[in-house]
């Protein structure tokens, strides 16, 4: 009965908050601890209790009302970070305040009236609960979200309510909240840290809800329209990771190595998870979250450029001076200065488990925990590789880069026909694109690959190379339409650890094939302004192979030559005004997508599934636009001694001069002109679902002329191919004739021990293309990160049917 009571009682008085025409005094604490004194609301009650229309209604009609209500939750969270909650009341009070602010901020941060109220000064907000009075003013003056935010600080360190006390029991047994040194209590051994605290499921959900207050915090960013204006800094972040916060460095760490040391498979006891509530995922969740959402930030002087102190430890004074512009951010500060190999080593390991948990097959089925916060980890793992660039190369030093690969092969080939994860595509496009800039990533494909992971692309036996070309061709040849965009950046991969892979499978040779047969048509080349460049980037992958590793790859050699039809149309392509005219005729009869005929598709993977769309009401986010592949990538040339030299733009290869007269329709500052196609593919999602149904006939923007087909055409890179063609065909046709040859097996024998030295034109110098930080990928990242943190925080449903603006929130 009592729980009912309370939860009436908390009903009468956000009813009367709403009804009461006179504002109620902040001195009325009998009214006030209505809201926070009783021990039985949950989250999920207070969500429940407190409507949107009635949270509204107060911001509109009873403006003080609200903003006592604030005031009063963040005096009380202030009260019991001084106190240290050492009652199981001060306890439940501090937990029903963050409960109440959670739910209400969202509605604070929708009106743009409402949105300073949080940094303005209230009289005595500083001090709140504090005897001696008559302190200085500066305390007295912080801002209200100054307080909130160092109150929720100091209780993620609070003993005995989030992290385990190190006093005996005894009268003397509360701790000082303002001596209390937390670097002693950092809720995990990792990073920094070497003491493992004992588990505590009740500290664990404490966190939790902290955690949760401090997310919904940072998400005013959600209701700022996008913009690529980098000087824009959340102020909530901002102060949270600035000197400010005494307890930024062991935050930092105890979010991080939580995360990395989390193992959710557990004791491995089959479907223990079904037995046992694990309260740390939903920690490690939301403190995932709050790690990427504090690392939106983009460094001006390059934080990772610091040179690193000799111990972590050592970082939390001399941290803050490091960058040369701009406002600190500790966070951006301390994963930049991360330098030990062991420390490099948890991290990595702990991100490649935790990616590679959904992989997990076993006997019983659904016996093991599948964790679903694969999104936020490829976030962090980008920007750890993005801000600390020794973690990078530790990453490319081994073969545990192959860990990261094969889950992000895995998520691209699942997610690739639901286009409410288009997202997460372009996530692991990016990531595997930065990778590829690397040498070392290259030489590390040629692994072989043994795993065998359940995925329906076709049964191969080779090297974690083939696995990637074989997902690449299933991606670009059954993915959604959606994906055009991104055949720029997968291809680009390709070329870019063309120069090293030591031996192709038959399977993935066949495929690199099968898509240049099919970017090669005369109507797909003629279709669109940059289509030519697909086939410019096949023959690139193909040259460099050929001149750098032709010994191992005679599957390729015997494809080529096999398909040597392909490269001799491609030679004698018609550019006249007829042909032109014909071939986009036949677009219009031909279906959307390049069709898998002829790929050889075999046989799956056992216990595949293939890719499924999701589901009719999913919700997802929309995006904002990706810059075209030369915006995304700076060009490097690899000189004799391995070092990249960076090539300028006035140097690359073919690009055509001709305007695109689609170029100039909508185009927005994070989207690059060169890059678009006549096609819809480079607006956010919402737009081109509109650009689809109101321009049908969106081929007449574009006319393709002789001049324009002869530009590129002058440029196309056969020479070595058609070389090898014009050596070996004969060679190969005289085998055949001479020993009545029926067997490939043969052939590729005596392709295998053929050469081509001195035969073939001077080997071209290696180009690889970098990925490229600009605003336009950084404004990406900004609304990808907060519409995944959007639609994973469905309980309690924190943002939901509020006015947010970074992103439209759609239904499939």
């Amino acid at each position: 009965m009592g729980n009912t009571d309370s939860k009436l009682n908390f009903r009468k008085a956000v009813i009367q908050l709403t009804t009461k025409t006179q504002p109620v005094e902040a001195t009325d604490d009998a009214f006030w601890d209505q809201f926070w004194a009783d021990s039985t609301t949950t989250v999920q009650d207070v969500f429940a209790l407190v409507p949107a229309a009635e949270i509204r209604a107060v911001r509109e009609e009873s403006p003080s009302n609200l903003a006592t209500l604030c005031y009063k939750a963040v005096e009380k969270l202030v009260q019991g970070a001084e106190s240290g909650c050492p009652t199981e009341r001060e306890k439940t009070v501090v937990l029903n305040c963050c409960r109440m602010l959670t739910r209400i901020l969202p509605y604070i941060f929708e009106d743009q009236d409402w949105r300073g109220f949080f940094w303005s000064t209230v009289p005595g907000a500083g001090r709140a609960g504090m005897d001696e009075i008559d302190d200085d003013e500066d305390e007295g003056a912080r801002p209200l979200a100054e307080s909130l935010l160092l109150a929720i600080a100091d209780l993620l360190f609070c003993p005995d309510f989030t992290v385990q006390s190190h006093k005996r029991n005894g009268p003397d047994s509360v701790e000082d909240m303002r001596s209390l040194d937390s670097c002693e209590y950092i809720w995990e051994a990792g990073v920094g840290f070497a003491q493992s605290p004992p588990l505590n499921y009740i500290h664990d959900l404490n966190r939790t809800e902290l955690l949760r207050l401090l997310l919904t915090c940072f998400s005013e960013a959600m209701y700022l329209p996008p913009s690529s204006d980098t000087s824009i800094l959340n102020p909530w972040v901002t102060f949270f990771c600035s000197t400010e916060n005494r307890h930024a460095l062991p935050l930092f760490t105890s979010l991080l190595n939580v995360v990395c040391a989390y193992d959710p498979v557990g004791y491995g006891i089959p479907y223990n998870h079904l037995m046992f509530a694990d309260y740390r995922e939903a920690l490690v969740e939301q403190a995932l979250q709050i790690l990427i959402t504090t690392l939106d930030h983009e460094g001006v002087s390059g934080p990772h450029q610091a040179p690193p102190p000799s111990s972590l430890d050592e970082q939390e004074v001399s941290a803050a001076h490091t960058q040369s512009s701009g406002p600190d951010n500790l966070f951006v500060n301390y994963l930049s200065r991360i330098h030990r190999e062991e420390d490099y080593d948890f991290v990595l390991k702990g991100l490649a488990r935790l990616l590679s948990n959904p992989l997990t097959t076993t006997y019983l089925p659904n016996s093991t925990k599948k964790i679903q916060f694969h999104q936020e980890m490829l976030v962090l793992f980008w920007k750890l590789c993005d801000f600390n660039k020794k973690f990078l190369y530790f990453v490319l030093k081994s073969s545990d880069v192959l860990d990261i690969l094969v889950p992000i092969l895995y998520y691209l080939n699942d997610a690739r026909a639901d286009q409410s994860r288009v997202g997460l595509m372009h996530i692991g496009v990016f990531i595997l694109l930065l990778l590829s800039g690397e040498r070392n990533f290259g030489v590390r494909l040629n692994k072989p690959y043994s795993l065998h992971v359940t995925m329906d692309i076709p049964v191969f036996t080779g090297t974690h190379a083939d696995l990637l070309i074989t997902v690449f061709h299933k991606i670009i040849t059954s993915g959604h339409q959606r994906l055009q965009p991104l055949f720029d950046c997968l291809l680009t991969i390709v070329v870019n650890v063309s120069p090293y892979l030591k031996s192709l499978s038959m399977v993935a040779a066949n495929k690199l094939l099968h898509l240049l047969e099919a970017f090669s048509t005369q109507w797909y080349l003629f279709s669109a302004n940059q289509n030519h460049h697909l086939v410019f980037f096949l023959l690139e992958a193909f040259n460099n192979i050929i001149q750098y590793q032709f010994d191992g790859n005679c599957n390729l050699v015997y494809a080529i030559i096999r398909k040597r039809s392909v490269f001799h149309q491609l030679a004698n392509l018609p550019t006249d005004t007829a042909t032109i005219h014909k071939a986009l005729q036949k677009k219009k009869k031909a279906p959307d997508g390049i069709s898998r005929t002829s790929s050889q598709e075999t046989v799956s993977m056992e216990g595949s599934t293939p890719a499924v769309p999701a589901e009719p009401g999913t919700l997802k986010a929309s995006l904002v636009a990706i810059p075209a592949i030369d915006k995304l990538t700076e060009k490097s040339q690899v000189s004799e001694d391995g070092t990249m030299v960076t090539v300028s733009r006035m140097d690359s290869p073919p690009k055509t001069t001709e305007p695109d007269p689609s170029a100039s329709a909508g185009a927005s500052d994070t989207e690059s002109n060169s890059g678009r196609d006549n096609e819809d593919v480079f607006y956010t999602e919402a737009e081109m679902e509109r650009r689809r149904l109101s321009s049908t006939s969106s081929v007449s923007y574009w006319n393709p002329t002789p001049e324009w087909a002869l530009s590129w055409k002058a440029k196309l890179p056969l020479q070595t191919i058609m070389r090898l063609l014009q050596v070996l065909v004969p060679q190969v046709e005289k085998i055949c004739i001479d020993k009545g040859l029926t067997d490939e097996s043969e052939i590729l024998k005596f392709l295998q021990h053929g050469t081509l030295v001195g035969l073939l034109p001077v080997p071209h110098p290696i180009l690889i293309r970098k990925y490229q930080a600009n605003a336009g990928t950084a404004m990406w990242f900004r609304t990808y990160m907060w519409g995944v943190v959007y639609l994973r925080n469905v309980d309690p449903p924190i943002w939901y049917d509020t006015d947010v603006r970074l992103f439209e929130i759609q239904r499939m």
